[in-house]
């Protein structure tokens, strides 16, 4: 019998819908903070998205202070840099401002501003969290600008080793933000490349949650939803960044992305990480680079799945059709085809393919992958991607 026996977890209060960035002003009061750190990266801290979005902190007389220092890949030396921030400016909480760069950070320098141990003691390692101090975690409003990692509902942020470069994921249940803004106004400025890049993140964090063994039947349902939101507007959104109800649906699904991955991710998202570490990728593009690559490795173990969530999606052919409409929505948003597309010059001698699968296989989304991501399978599908060998 099918083991019945989990534990689940939803996510916090989200105000959805456009032009609810103005009450910014009163969330922050509900959530206790009267001097905010506004933690937004270095490109949308010039644009005006960000100006009117202070102004509003401005008219309600909050003070505040801004940090930007933020890597598409967030290092320590910027976690560190945003502590010294948040402590010099005695901040008592965090707007996490942006992508999922932002988004991390901002969560992390609230968790870790009042931590006296290393940041790697919190990696998300059986119950690891417990060693924090829950009371000295800084409450946290997040407001996402784009539609893909979901990490505004997430109760954990993504941190590169820059000693190891190893991303790990750091957590506490105290992470989630208090409340979310999303607003899909945000998102129109978006261009078409982090459009295509951020949404594919949230396709794969929907298809690896389906697909992942293990029982939970509600991120399941989140999940299988938030793939047909993402195929339907996806593609508009690209093709029209104005076209406000595709945004409002992307940005939804990139949340439900987010909350249905706590069942689990896969071998997706664990060759992804390697490669954004070492190669400073955007990590959506990464994952959808590997997608095809990684489904078709699954097929044996999620074809049954998949046909079911092709019917719901009102794709024909089951798991043949949906792969195909993964590789049209691919070409369609002019996703890279393999890694040598996505990486100029990419040619990793032996040894640099050896370390990517090692790295891969200790990634703590490997376990969650339907068929066991072995030391050879990693090889194998990273010559796939390299090569362009794609068969479903």
């Amino acid at each position: 019998m099918t083991n019945l026996v989990s534990k689940w977890n939803f996510p916090t209060t989200v105000r959805f819908g456009a032009g609810r960035v103005k009450e910014l002003p009163d969330v922050l009061k509900d959530a206790g903070i009267s001097n905010p750190l506004f933690v937004t990266d270095p490109g949308l801290a010039r644009l005006p998205v960000v100006a009117s979005t202070l102004a509003l902190l401005d008219e309600a007389k909050l003070p505040h202070g801004v940090f930007s220092d933020v890597r598409p890949n967030p290092v320590e030396s910027n976690l560190t840099a945003g502590i010294e921030a948040f402590r010099n400016g005695g901040h008592d909480g965090v707007i996490a401002f942006g992508g999922g760069s932002a988004l991390d950070l901002g969560k992390l320098i609230a968790f870790q501003a009042g931590q006296t141990r290393p940041v790697w003691d919190f990696e998300d390692i059986g119950d690891w969290w417990t060693r924090a101090d829950a009371g000295a975690i800084a409450p946290i409003v997040a407001v996402p600008t784009t539609a893909g990692t979901g990490s505004e509902v997430g109760r954990a942020g993504v941190l590169t080793n820059e000693a190891t470069h190893t991303k790990k994921v750091i957590f506490h249940p105290k992470m989630l933000p208090a409340t979310v803004i999303a607003d899909p106004e945000l998102t129109v400025g978006m261009p078409p490349f982090i459009t295509a890049g951020t949404g594919m993140d949230a396709l794969a964090h929907c298809l690896e949650a389906y697909c992942a063994p293990g029982y939970h039947p509600m991120a399941d349902g989140i999940a299988v939803e938030g793939v047909r939101l993402v195929l339907e507007n996806l593609p508009k959104a690209y093709g029209d960044g104005s076209d406000l109800t595709a945004r409002a649906h992307m940005m939804s699904a990139a949340a439900m992305g987010a909350t249905a991955f706590q069942k689990g991710l896969g071998a997706i998202h664990s060759l992804s990480h390697p490669i954004g570490a070492l190669y400073d990728t955007h990590h959506g593009m990464t994952n959808a680079v590997f997608m095809p690559y990684v489904l078709a490795f699954n097929r044996p173990a999620i074809e049954a799945r998949i046909d079911r969530l092709a019917a719901w999606c009102g794709i024909k052919g089951g798991f043949d059709g949906f792969f195909d409409a993964i590789m049209k929505l691919r070409a369609d948003l002019a996703v890279p085809a393999t890694l040598p597309d996505l990486i100029e010059g990419f040619a990793p001698d032996p040894a640099r393919k050896e370390l990517i699968a090692d790295m891969a296989i200790v990634d703590p989304t490997a376990g969650g992958n339907p068929v066991e991501l072995t030391r050879q399978a990693a090889l194998d599908l990273l010559e796939a991607a390299i090569e362009g060998r794609v068969a479903a």
